[in-house]
């Protein structure tokens, strides 16, 4: 199956071509058809599988057609997180760059000055991209109107109610016409997406893609067990031993991001904290420089779960485990992109065995606990099964 053979318009067709999108992924396939011909979609796929094209391309498409009512806000993405903003925003600009007629995709977010963003916004946009709360703050200031809206979309949908965007959607929705097409996408649907769905969606269809050997990323998870007072010395030895070239490390605070830094430049390793208190600045150069490969470790909170794709990500460390077993998914999900190949390590410690065997049982997983010669825990809760060597491990990986 062929883009063109979904019924996406040749302009549209020829953007992906561009960006080497040569067959349309599982979710791509099922959700493009469905919203091409108006329908409600609930949408669930697993992290990296192509969502943002999936909703992206069918709306640009029905843009496309609406020619004489451009420069009205047509479709509204509302996201959880200022990076996925900006990545979102950035992909519909190369989806729409062989339209005759030029498109305004505007991506608006906080952290930054309201003030560009206002101005912009006063000179319309076809398509919105957008955090609940800096939204909320540009139609207060009048910068715009959310009457003209034919398509919402809800991307990371748990996400937005995890982080306590609840309040905040259902002002928005207020604000919106009733007449709508509304679609939802998610790689998780707990009990609380499920309530909004139904309260929202009008006859939907579900699309569900669940992972195969075929669809899944290529992400092999690890899980060795460590006291945590050797984290950081372990973390070195690995980066070293692999020869990763960049890491994302995830930790449980603010605090935890700037600490575990600190000790790994003191250990000669480039490293930079990336949370959500830093400045949007701040927080744009950190990343660039990450991209870059000028930094090699960026320690993260899960602000960073979501909205970040990193080409060639060698590794995911769970320095802290994520509270959520939820979070877990998204955080190994930033490897193992876009057929690559990965590597997703979880610290487990005396104290968070039982918390990380939830996780497992959550994700219907079990994973060895691998012992590493010179970081072996001193205490252990619970007694676990010593893993393979990682000469083994890695020999494992090469076959």
């Amino acid at each position: 199956m062929t883009f063109s053979s979904l019924g996406l318009a040749p302009c549209l067709v020829r953007a992906i071509d561009d960006i080497a999108h040569q067959v349309p992924t599982p979710i791509q396939r099922a959700a493009i058809p469905e919203i091409l011909r108006g329908k409600d979609v609930l949408a669930c796929a697993q992290t990296g599988s192509g969502k943002t094209a999936a909703f992206g391309l069918p709306i640009l498409q029905q843009l496309l057609s609406k020619r004489s009512v451009w420069r009205t806000v047509h479709a509204l993405v509302l996201v959880p997180t200022r990076e996925l903003a900006a990545q979102v925003g950035e992909s519909m600009r190369q989806y729409v760059a062989y339209f005759e007629q030029p498109v305004k995709i505007s991506a608006v977010f906080g952290g930054v000055s309201i003030n560009p963003q206002m101005i912009e916004l006063r000179r319309s946009a076809d398509v919105i991209v957008a955090t609940p709360g800096r939204l909320l703050d540009l139609v207060r200031h009048n910068a715009l109107h959310l009457s003209t809206i034919k398509t919402l979309v809800l991307d990371e949908a748990d996400r937005l109610l995890a982080l306590g965007f609840a309040d905040e959607i259902n002002e928005i929705l207020t604000l919106l016409p009733a007449q709508r097409q509304t679609l939802m996408f998610s790689a998780t649907f707990p009990m609380e997406v499920h309530a909004l769905a139904e309260a929202l969606l009008n006859s939907p269809v579900r699309v569900d893609v669940e992972a195969t050997s075929a669809t899944a990323p290529d992400i092999v998870q690890r899980a060795i067990a460590v006291d945590v007072s050797k984290r950081t010395q372990l973390l070195r030895h690995l980066i070293q031993h692999h020869g990763w070239s960049r890491v994302l490390v995830f930790v449980a605070t603010k605090y935890s991001t700037e600490h575990v830094a600190q000790k790994l430049r003191r250990l000669g390793i480039n490293a930079a904290a990336f949370h959500g208190e830093l400045s949007q600045g701040a927080r744009t150069q950190a990343l660039a420089d990450f991209k870059a490969s000028k930094l090699q470790v960026l320690v993260a909170t899960d602000v960073a779960a979501r909205g970040i794709d990193i080409v060639q990500l060698a590794a995911v460390v769970n320095y802290d485990l994520p509270r959520s077993p939820v979070d877990y998914v998204h955080r190994i999900g930033r490897t193992g992109r876009a057929g690559e190949s990965g590597v997703a390590v979880s610290f487990v410690s005396a104290a968070t065995e039982m918390h990380f065997r939830l996780i497992e049982k959550r994700h219907k997983m079990r994973l060895v606990r691998e012992h590493i010669e010179g970081y072996e825990p001193a205490d252990e809760a619970l007694p676990v099964t010593k893993g393979a060597s990682e000469d083994k491990h890695r020999r494992k990986r090469e076959e």
